[in-house]
């Protein structure tokens, strides 16, 4: 073939090959999709992502309850249930890839600043909640593998993440405040102020699992803290909670819902029992939320006991052997979700982040001494009626859902000031009613392993250890971290093996303590 034939036939290709091309898009691009991208449409993604994709739907909803001991789960032998870890992964982070194409596509500045905030805070929750599970991570070189090239990013300490999540909160609050209300908001609306309010609220979290770590100069957690308290717009009541809220829409019912029933084959199988470690204090204190949150037991019932007797109420114990489990599960006499939970598609918000809990963190730093705006009992006491009312405004009036114990506003407005439910005896017994009012009223709300990471941070509430059924090894201790992804071992080695080295001296176990958890 002469050296002119093969031009020809190349000049040829390429001419066909750009008009196919030309064609091939003509013919396969949809008219009723957008071919662009906008600010509103990335928001939007990346908002579910954090609520709705966190959250789950079916026996994925629960797997957070499992490991915070609030049910068991009869199916077979959960490893969230009796502690057994393993590897976690990186998913969190490509979604940050979607960030600077927001901000980008802002149409003006005021947009543009909001956008930006927005970003930073996604940014600031996926990476907390990344390193919260492992200890170091990348993060100053992470999401670089378009605008730099960096496919095996180097893993930064966790203190300099802690660092780097807190100035991303900063940032947050400050475009916000500068910025306009936005669209593709599906929680607030794009109010900027709400969103403020959560990214200061969100910030207050993040220090207070800093609580060891006041001496650092460069943390500053204290200052910081009391700064975000005094200046900064916060969270007001359970309106401004960050929570997904659902509908009658399909895709859109809530986690637990079985309507139409048997659409949940969790629920028709009665694979759950609500735990002791739940029931137990509610029972204790009296507390009315038992009767909207579980059912009684109908052994009980047939026994003669009301709806609205305490005793009816019976919880398990997570960490009995699976045999012993299924052994109660078969007997029925036991408590389960109440029905309110089944029967309504829209049953309650799920809140990923909320303001009885950001009360609970007040109380905490103004018995630890951070603050002095409130007494640690006025704050207790707000999250407590918060949770209350939240738990009352999203049932319905009917008796099977509150099995005739309702809370009205005279019942809520006295119960945190009544005895045993008021802040009592020493720091550390005050802190463990703090983190029990706090447990109680995350029943079903947060999906990020909120009751767990509690437990490992104060050790309340107890978590009963059997080394009889704890799958965790050695078994007479409760894991504290997950194993880094197997992701990473295979194609960022290098980079994994410098960070297990220095943190673990070179052995990634889950019962390695990260320097978050260190004194």
């Amino acid at each position: 073939m002469t050296t002119t034939i093969k031009k020809s036939m190349l000049l040829l290709a390429a001419a066909f090959s750009l008009g196919a091309c030309s064609k091939f898009d003509e013919i396969n691009t949809n008219p009723n999709q957008a071919t662009q991208v906008s600010s509103a449409m990335l928001a939007t993604n990346m908002i579910l992502n954090i609520t709705r994709s966190d959250i789950n739907t079916t026996k994925a909803f629960m797997q957070p309850y499992l490991l915070g001991k609030y049910l068991t789960w009869g199916e077979g032998q959960e490893a969230n249930q009796f502690n057994k870890f393993g590897r976690t992964n990186f998913n969190r982070l490509p979604l940050l890839r979607n960030v600077t194409p927001m901000v980008n596509a802002a149409p003006d500045e005021g947009l543009r600043k909001s956008y930006e905030g927005l970003g930073y805070f996604i940014r600031a929750w996926q990476f907390f909640y990344t390193t919260m599970q492992v200890g170091d991570i990348p993060y100053s070189k992470a999401i670089k593998g378009e605008s730099e090239s960096i496919i095996q990013p180097v893993y930064d300490s966790q203190r300099d993440v802690f660092i780097g999540i807190l100035n991303e909160l900063d940032l947050a609050d400050q475009l916000l405040a500068e910025g306009t209300n936005f669209s593709g908001d599906p929680i607030y609306g794009g109010k900027t102020d709400n969103w403020r309010r959560v990214v200061n609220s969100f910030q207050l979290h993040v220090l207070m699992q800093l609580y060891r770590k006041t001496s650092d100069a460069g943390l500053n957690v204290i200052n910081r803290f009391k700064e975000i308290v005094q200046n900064r717009p916060l969270m007001r009541n359970f309106a401004d909670n960050f929570a997904l809220t659902y509908n009658a829409t399909a895709g859109q019912n809530y986690p637990w819902s079985d309507v139409p029933a048997g659409s949940n084959p969790n629920v028709r199988s009665n694979y759950t029992m609500l735990t002791a470690t739940l029931l137990n204090p509610l029972k204790a204190l009296q507390d009315r939320r038992l009767f909207y949150y579980a059912k009684p037991s109908p052994v009980q019932l047939a026994a003669g006991k009301t709806a609205s007797d305490w005793d009816a109420y019976i919880g398990a114990e997570p960490s009995n052997s699976f045999s012993s489990l299924q052994i109660m599960r078969n007997s029925k006499d036991y408590s389960d979700f109440n029905n309110r939970y089944t029967n309504l598609v829209n049953a309650e918000p799920v809140s990923m982040f909320s303001y009885a809990e950001l009360q609970f963190i007040l109380a905490e730093a103004s018995l630890r001494g951070w603050i002095n705006t409130a007494t640690p009992q006025e704050f207790y006491s707000a999250g407590i009626r918060d949770a209350m009312r939240f738990t009352a405004n999203f049932t319905p009036d009917i008796a099977d859902y509150h099995h005739n114990m309702k809370m009205d506003d005279a019942y809520i407005s006295a119960y945190p000031e009544t005895e045993g439910v008021a802040l009592q005896g020493s720091m550390e017994e005050q802190l463990e009613q703090i983190i029990l009012q706090k447990y109680l009223a995350g029943f079903l709300q947060g999906s990020n392993n909120t009751a767990w990471y509690e437990n490992r941070r104060t050790g309340y509430p107890v978590f009963v250890l059997n080394p009889g059924t704890n799958l965790n090894i050695p078994s007479d201790k409760f894991p504290v971290r997950w194993l880094y992804p197997s992701n990473e071992l295979s194609y960022n080695t290098r980079n994994l093996d410098a960070a297990v080295q220095a943190q673990y001296g070179g052995n990634d176990n889950v019962n390695e303590e990260m320097w978050l958890l260190k004194n």
